[in-house]
């Protein structure tokens, strides 16, 4: 029976799996992310790049809930972004069915806070090794209210233009990972490079760390993808299924390419030959058959490999970039992708699934087979036009941000903090050890909680207390 706390609208099981979906995703970035970064980077940088990510997850959370998620999903300010409000923060708003399921909007807010998060996070994967961390605390608000929440609304909000247009982009593609594979390149050109030593050899501290973060993404990735239908129905199912096969597919690509090439297999290219396939298949999860989600993990292990391995080294602009991590070949080069064999291989019965009895969502490949070849040109040209929004939304608004940024604090760590690391910007070492453990005495936190009295900062702590 109907209760207050269970009205008529809510559906239990949907609530129940979008709730768990959610925080699978959260798991991607904490510990997922965190653990990835701070294990794939040089040891000198394993706590500063694992902090990044953690910061990210935090401020982002406090800025959704008080302005940017109804800047996202809110009540139409412009055709590409909601009015800000505080509505988010009171109960009348929470437990009101929300605009998407049978669920309140609080289930919302948290579902889409943790793919909101994650973006902030694969942007810090492009400026790891040298960002100055106080600009990366302002950058992280200043982008995600002035870019993410034009994207969200713009492509996902049922008010959205490019929703309305048309535009399909089944769980971020577009508006996680496009949006962060530009937005991390373009900041990566302001900040600037790491040190010289630094680019010319920047080993993993720890691989099987690696492979730790890498499997937390990757099967954090059925919440990512699964979730998008807002229901545990048969869409969410085919949405993980096609997931994981697009997955494994472009790993085993990228492992071939890497044996023919270089004569051995490498464990760093498998995990980005993973990315690449779990980006790709973002878009068209729950749109396209398992044969052409396969061919899709044919794709996005092949076509990044090749921008990455063979385009990069020629091109002068991508080299004068630095791209710590490669965001932009396994984010921007695999989401646009995904996005445009999305508009080539969706399928009717799946588009009616989750976009409803709209005869405009075809795969150009279907609508040719149907006399429909106009259709599906057209949804292939709002698939292009999606991906040419995003990315100039992304220079430009990154652009802007960093410039504004600069006008406050440096970009970029001063030459002295850039070849100590860690040690310098936390005064905090990765793998220390207390006995031997130096680096702790300029800590402002020392064993247990408690400031060491070696310490000027803890020193003067301590005269105030």
């Amino acid at each position: 029976m109907a209760t207050e706390a269970a009205p008529e609208w809510l559906d239990k099981g949907d609530n129940a799996w979008q709730l768990a979906a959610a925080t699978l995703v959260g798991l991607q970035s904490v510990p997922g992310l965190v653990i990835l970064y701070g294990s794939i980077v040089k040891k000198k940088w394993a706590v500063n790049s694992a902090f990044m990510a953690l910061y990210a997850f935090a401020a982002t959370f406090v800025c959704w809930s008080l302005w940017a998620f109804r800047m996202s999903f809110g009540d139409r300010l412009l055709p590409f972004v909601g009015r800000p409000d505080f509505a988010a923060l009171g109960q009348a708003f929470l437990t009101q069915q929300g605009f998407a399921g049978a669920y309140p909007a609080a289930t919302l807010l948290f579902f889409q806070f943790v793919f909101a998060a994650i973006t902030l996070i694969l942007i810090a994967g492009s400026l790891l090794g040298r960002v100055n961390f106080r600009a990366w605390m302002l950058f992280v608000p200043l982008w995600l209210t002035f870019s993410y929440t034009i994207g969200a609304f713009s492509l996902w909000s049922p008010n959205g233009f490019l929703f309305k247009a048309g535009v399909m982009d089944f769980a971020g593609g577009y508006v996680i990972h496009l949006s962060s594979g530009i937005a991390g390149f373009t900041a990566a050109y302001w900040v600037g490079p790491r040190s010289a030593k630094d680019r010319e050899a920047f080993p993993p501290n720890n691989i099987l760390l690696t492979l730790a973060g890498a499997g937390l993404l990757w099967m954090g990735w059925t919440g990512f993808n699964g979730g998008a239908p807002y229901a545990a129905n048969i869409d969410a199912s085919v949405a993980v299924a096609n997931t994981h096969l697009c997955t494994a597919t472009s790993l085993l690509v990228w492992l071939c390419l890497d044996c023919l090439v270089f004569g051995r297999p490498s464990v760093i290219g498998a995990v980005q030959g993973m990315i690449t396939g779990l980006v790709c298949i973002t878009p068209a999860a729950g749109l396209v058959q398992g044969w052409a989600a396969m061919l899709m993990g044919v794709a996005s292990g092949s076509v990044p490999w090749c921008t990455m391995m063979v385009l990069h080294r020629r091109s002068r602009l991508l080299k004068r970039v630095d791209d710590t991590l490669a965001v932009l070949h396994t984010h921007g080069v695999a989401g646009s992708l995904g996005g445009v064999l999305t508009g080539v291989l969706a399928e009717p019965r799946l588009c009616r699934l989750f976009f409803g009895d709209d005869p405009r969502y075809v795969g150009l490949a279907y609508a040719v087979r149907d006399g429909r070849a106009a259709a599906g040109l057209r949804q292939l040209g709002m698939q292009l036009a999606g991906i040419a929004f995003v990315a100039a939304l992304n220079v430009a608004v990154t652009s802007a941000v960093c410039l504004a940024v600069g006008l406050l604090v440096p970009l970029r760590l001063g030459e002295e903090q850039l070849a100590a690391g860690d040690d310098a910007i936390h005064g905090e070492d990765a793998y220390a050890v207390w006995g031997d453990g130096e680096t702790y005495e300029q800590s402002v936190h020392g064993s247990h909680g408690y400031p060491l009295t070696a310490n000027p900062v803890a020193s003067k702590a301590d005269e105030m207390i």
